[in-house]
């Protein structure tokens, strides 16, 4: 058992030597990305929440009268 968990962390070790990690500025400019993206995509959730909030309750006051 001892043995199978000492290839697993030598098999990690050696897969993650292959891994292409990017620069500095590279994880700086997709996190800003995501950060931008994030934003804009709250900013236009929340404009099509509120604006169908509005159509249903006109909807409904119509529909009540």
């Amino acid at each position: 058992m001892l043995d199978k968990v000492k290839k697993f962390f030598n098999d990690v070790y050696i897969e993650m030597q292959k891994v292409a990690w990017p620069s500095r500025e590279e994880l700086i400019g997709s996190t800003a990305v995501v950060i931008i993206m994030s934003l804009i995509m709250a900013i236009f959730i929340g404009a099509v929440d509120r604006i169908l909030n509005l159509v249903i309750n006109t909807l409904i006051t119509l529909a009540g009268s």
